[in-house]
Parts: C-alpha cells; structure tokens; sequence
C-alpha cells in the first residue's frame, strides 16, 4: 500500500504495540516445557535471541525485505519483450536509513518485519532446547534475521515474485499470507526441524530399545499463560498483516480477531479432545501446542475466512499437532521438547493450503489454491535445504551442542553458572537411560 488513513495508521500501530506479547508467550511456553534445570538459560535464549534478530533486522535485514513499490533486483523471464519481472531481493538502504518515520507504510512494514523476524528466531528454541549452546544461537539468530527471514519475507511481504504470480500469470492474488504463517512460522519450524536434525536428541529421550520416554516440562501454569499472551500478541500481529499486506479497511479488523480467536480455540479443544480419548485424559502440554498451532495456522488468510472455516482450520490444526508430535519421535527419532516443528511448520503448511482453498479472497479466481501451494514448495523445497545448511556450517565451526557433562547438570549451571530454581533440585538424572 501506498498510504494509510489516519485510522489504519493508528490501528496499525496499536496492534504492532501488543504483538511483542507473542514473543513473551512463545518464550514462556519453551520454558515450560522444559526441564527446571534449563528454565533460566531458555528464557535468557529467549532474551537473546530477540535482542539479534532486531539488531540484525535493522543493520541489514530490512534492506534485504524491502517493501512493495521499492527498488528491488528484479530477474526478467521469458525475454525482454514478453518477459516477467521476478523481484527476488530488496534493494532498500541499510540501518533504516531512507525510511520516512511519519508512520508511512513502509516503516510499519519494516517494524512488523523485525517482530516477525524475532518470532521466527524463537521457534527453533523449542526444538533446541537443554542442549543448544547459547553462542551458536545467537550467531544461528543473526543468520536467520539477516538473511533467511527477510529472503522470504521479500518474496511474500516486500512484493517479490510469489506476491506477484497473480500479476504475473493469474494466479489469484498471488502468494498470500497475512499473519505470518509461512513468512514466519513455517520458516521458523523448518528451521527448528534443522537443529533438532543437527543437534541430535537429549541424553534419555530414547531408550536402549530405540522407544521414546517421556519427559515432562516442568511448569504447566508457564506453558498455559504463554498461550493467553500469545493470542493477544497474535491478535495484533495478523490485524497489523491484514493493514499492510492485506490492504483491508479497518471494519474488517473484527473478522481478523473474531477468526484468530477461533483457530486458536477450536485447535485446543481438538488436542484436549484427542488426547482425552487416546490417554484418557486431556494432556495440558498438547493443548497448549494445539492452541498455538491453531494461532499459526488461521493466520495465512485470517483476513478472508469465514468463521465457519477458521473453526474448521483450527480443528485439523489442532489434531495434526496432537499426533505429529508423537510421530516424529516414534518414527523419526526428532527429539523436538517444545513441539516447535509441528506446531510451526506442519500447522502453518496446513493453513496455507487451506486458506487457499477456503479463504474468500477477492478477485482469486481458480489459481490461489495453486499459488498457496508454491509458495509451500518454495519454503520445503529452497528454505528447509538453506537453513539445514547454514546451521550445518555453524554445527561444523562453532558447535551446536554442549558437551556431555554440561547436559547432565543442566543449562542454567553450566551456561549461566546459576539455577533459575536455587532452593530446588533441580538436575538429577536418575531415569536417563542413554
């Protein structure tokens, strides 16, 4: 968009205002699903991790995104005369600088661009969590805000080629992603599936048979309030999306919040469904992924769904969730503690597709369906090897993981030199196996 009314600038940052909280949700939600022992070393990961990703985004990040209307590097297709402009790379100056700070649509942009950049960086968090040492996070985060985010968020957000194949060869509006869902969580979970590949599972998460055991986070009433900050952060951050990329009037809004409330509640109650027939009981850790799970799906095309299928959205959301995380232990030997790859990645390709599909998009025709899902393959097929292969190369010069020893007392007293619960216990390690 060009311009903003008065109304929409306001709105707009408003929501940008509240939607911090969903990092302070995420950050709670990791600790809680960990260990005691590691609680204080995840939330000053946490800490870290935002603190890079918006330095980061701001040195270079930015410049690399761009905004629509911008100068880009532009690849012409198809010969000069017939060609199609793909736009792959922003082109915009470093540190902010030629960014007019009067509330202009490319300064909120580039502001909700550094908050989607620090809320991509958490994600791999929870995969990595009690074993990711806390240097070769920071230097992952900067890689990812510097470079991996803003590539993408060109593409979807800065109006790169997968904005433009409704433009450029009639597919729909072209790539759409309001909230986040790709742009942000997708790229964050595949990321996460990358360091969980690369770091190897926690010391006793597998048996001598090769069966997963359990291991419970420590904080319950962490994990659960993480999810009542999370919808309100959400809540700002797909009405921002909406405002920006969207171009929606601000009646609108109310859709935008009626439809991520209820992803995210018919998601939890489709994990404490499935988990109360399948154990008997309804499980609070699975809820709460479900929940966030069903955050990150809606949040693609929360703009334009009705009701009826944000509800419908979120229940699929919410059982993907409840049995992917089992899965990917069982059959994949992923040790993921915070649930981060399904409720991420596998949830957000969910509600790409099926915002495609059932999303009320103006003028979309037939091809949006189509141009959702390249804009999924693009995020497997390119970003997946890229991030895997980045953070291989931190693995190989810098190391990922602690050593043995640091495992075994925990983060908190061999990162930090100190216990987040010193009156406590907090490292035994009697039921580890291997």
């Amino acid at each position: 968009m060009s311009s903003l009314s008065d109304s929409q600038t306001i709105l707009c940052i408003v929501s940008l205002l509240i939607a911090p909280l969903a990092c302070a949700g995420l950050a709670l939600i990791n600790s809680g699903l960990g260990r005691a022992r590691s609680a204080a070393h995840t939330m000053t990961g946490a800490l870290c991790v935002i603190a890079v990703a918006a330095c980061v985004y701001v040195i270079c990040g930015r410049s690399w995104q761009g905004f629509a209307g911008e100068a880009s590097h532009v690849i012409t297709i198809g010969g000069k005369a017939s060609g199609k402009p793909w736009s792959w790379l922003g082109a915009a100056s470093p540190f902010f600088a030629g960014l007019s700070f009067d509330g202009s649509p490319a300064l909120l942009a580039a502001w909700m661009g550094m908050l989607g950049a620090a809320l991509a960086s958490l994600i791999p968090l929870g995969s990595g969590s009690e074993r990711w040492r806390l240097g070769s996070i920071c230097i992952s985060t900067a890689v990812l805000a510097g470079w991996t985010f803003p590539l993408f968020a060109h593409w979807a957000w800065g109006g790169g080629w997968l904005a433009q194949l409704g433009v450029n060869y009639g597919l729909g509006m072209g790539y759409v992603d309001v909230g986040g869902s790709g742009t942000i969580h997708v790229l964050g979970g595949l990321t996460a599936l990358s360091v969980a590949w690369l770091l190897g599972a926690r010391k006793g998460k597998f048996g001598f048979d090769g069966m997963p055991m359990a291991i419970p986070g420590h904080n319950a009433v962490y994990i659960l309030f993480g999810c009542l900050l999370a919808l309100v952060g959400w809540t700002g951050l797909n009405a921002a999306g909406a405002l920006l990329f969207a171009g929606v009037q601000p009646g609108r809004l109310a859709l935008v919040a009626v439809n991520t409330i209820l992803g995210a509640a018919s998601a939890g109650l489709g994990a404490a469904a499935i988990t109360r027939v399948r154990f008997g009981k309804p499980d609070s850790s699975l809820t709460a992924n479900g929940w966030i799970g069903g955050l990150v799906a809606v949040s693609a095309t929360c703009a334009f769904l009705p009701p009826a299928a944000a509800i419908l959205i979120g229940l699929v959301a919410g059982a993907l969730v409840a049995f992917c995380v089992e899965q990917f232990e069982l059959h994949l030997d992923i040790d993921d503690p915070g649930g981060s790859i399904s409720v991420h990645a596998v949830a957000g390709i969910w509600g790409l597709l099926a915002g495609g599909a059932l999303g009320r998009l103006p003028g979309s025709g037939g091809g949006q369906f189509l141009a959702q899902v390249i804009g999924v393959a693009t995020l497997i097929g390119f970003v997946l090897p890229m991030t895997f292969g980045v953070n291989w190369l931190v693995n190989r010069f810098f190391g990922l993981r602690v050593a043995p020893d640091a495992e075994r007392q925990g983060m908190d007293l061999a990162e930090l030199g100190a216990g987040a619960y010193p009156e406590f216990v907090t490292h035994t390690d009697d039921f580890m196996q291997r």
